[in-house]
């Protein structure tokens, strides 16, 4: 070919090389966020950081629970293989943007009859090949590939934060079952008790047979209800010991050494501004992280559109021995630089970049979404927050006026000066009041879990 020929190709080749070029979409997405939270932060009192704020519960039995939970939860033993599987992504994405080595080895024996002799023959050598990332192809799938195990990285300790919030509230939950059942097994006994008074009082005479009836009504209302109580203690026992793994009698015997203390009223501080909070979830970085390997895979999509370039070559050695002449031959080529141009698929490629496309921009609504998700959750968290605080001095206030209202009128009963009717109606009363708090502390409880988990537990980049 002449010289002018050769220097024509070479310009329309790179003319080509240059009218092709990857624009994948942006790798991160605007969201718009608040300047401020529109509930008040709970940060009265001394308050400390996220991470592990059930060691300072005083619960130690909490603190073994959530630690056993995190040990044999599916959840995190699934983020685990999904790290692995995203590290070993990882790898082959890497391993695509460099040379491929592979040998091979031969050996034979045969007999040539023209010449009667036997001969043998051994080869061995080494082929490489590279693929030149001309437009960054393999080097977006890499890109991606690192998304992604960050992503899945992130997953784990979302994994993680579930867990231990699960743990606590389901704790929490049995706690308060366990007090409820306390106030339940004081009522029995009460009842009974004022039952038996009134059966001797009926005996003598003293009593109307309907008033007696009346006790002994109250009292077998209050041991089915303290039956009902204990069976939902054992069921929420069930729950936890599925949770954390242990033995039930284990489990029983802890509870009974450890009684729980009151929590205080602050537990954990939170950042005032939501974007800060945002930064801290694992989930909403996991979503950033979808959106930019999203990205990345447009791009290595679209690169799959252009030519590409290969380069191959060998070094070989080998020997053949025949009537007792060995001869021996050494090889190596260098080549051939092999260019490879996409003319018809029949859409195929264009396709792939479509699909890859409508990928990133559901990848970019999930993040979005995840993102409005997340402030909701910490706005509801906090309201209840508020909520119980604003409720937690009345509730308290009540349940020891109507227990003191209910220890005068069960004394005035005594003394004859009170109907057993106006003695029901007090008891009923101050059990009602006692329950409510009870309830209005593991709600309380919840809420603070509820705000742990929303804001991201503690978790950093």
């Amino acid at each position: 070919m002449p010289s002018t020929h050769r220097t024509l190709v070479a310009a329309a080749l790179v003319l080509l090389l240059a009218a092709c070029s990857t624009t994948p979409p942006p790798a991160q997405v605007q969201t718009a966020v608040a300047t401020g939270w529109q509930a008040p932060l709970p940060h009265g009192g001394s308050v400390e950081d996220l991470a592990r704020w059930w060691a300072r519960v005083d619960d130690p039995l909490l603190v073994e629970l959530i630690e056993s939970a995190q040990a044999v939860s599916p959840g995190m033993a699934q983020a685990r293989s999904r790290i692995a599987q995203a590290r070993a992504t990882q790898v082959a994405s890497r391993a695509a943007l460099g040379p491929s080595l592979d040998g091979q080895a031969s050996a034979s024996r045969g007999f040539n009859e023209q010449v009667r002799s036997t001969a043998t023959t051994a080869q061995a050598g080494l082929q490489a090949s590279w693929e030149l990332d001309l437009f960054g192809g393999n080097a977006a799938t890499k890109t991606a590939a690192d998304e992604r195990l960050a992503g899945a990285q992130a997953q784990w300790h979302e994994a993680r934060v579930s867990v231990a919030a699960e743990v606590a509230l389901q704790v929490s939950s049995l706690r308060s079952c366990l007090r409820q059942l306390d106030v339940a097994v004081r009522d029995a006994r009460s009842r009974e008790e004022t039952s038996r008074l009134s059966g001797l009082s009926e005996r003598a005479g003293f009593t109307a047979p309907a008033t007696a009836a009346l006790a002994r009504a109250s009292a077998a209302e209050a041991a089915a209800r303290l039956s009902q109580q204990r069976t939902q203690c054992d069921v929420d026992t069930k729950a936890l010991v599925a949770l954390t793994g242990w033995e039930e009698p284990r489990m029983r015997t802890r509870l009974a050494a450890l009684p729980a203390q009151a929590a205080p009223d602050a537990l954990f501080s939170i950042a005032a501004l939501p974007a800060q909070v945002l930064a801290q979830r694992p989930d909403v970085y996991s979503a950033e992280r979808d959106v930019a390997a999203a990205s990345a895979e447009v791009g290595s999509a679209q690169a799959q559109r252009y030519p590409r370039l290969g380069l191959s070559g060998s070094v070989g050695a080998g020997w053949v021995r025949t009537g007792g002449v060995t001869t021996d031959l050494s090889t190596w080529t260098i080549g051939p630089l092999a260019l490879s141009v996409p003319i018809f698929d029949g859409g195929r490629r264009a396709a792939q970049v479509d699909a890859a496309q409508a990928r990133y921009e559901e990848a970019a609504a999930l993040y979005r979404a995840r993102v409005r998700q997340a402030v909701s959750e910490v706005e509801q968290a906090l309201a209840r927050l508020q909520g119980t605080a604003e409720r937690s001095a009345s509730a308290r206030i009540a349940a020891e006026g109507y227990r003191a209202s209910f220890n005068a009128t069960e004394a005035r009963w005594r003394g004859g000066l009170a109907s057993l009717v106006e003695l029901e109606d007090a008891r009923r009363t101050a059990l009602a009041a006692e329950n409510a708090l009870v309830a209005l502390q593991h709600e309380r409880m919840a809420a603070w879990v509820a705000l742990y988990r929303s804001a991201g537990g503690g978790w950093t980049e």
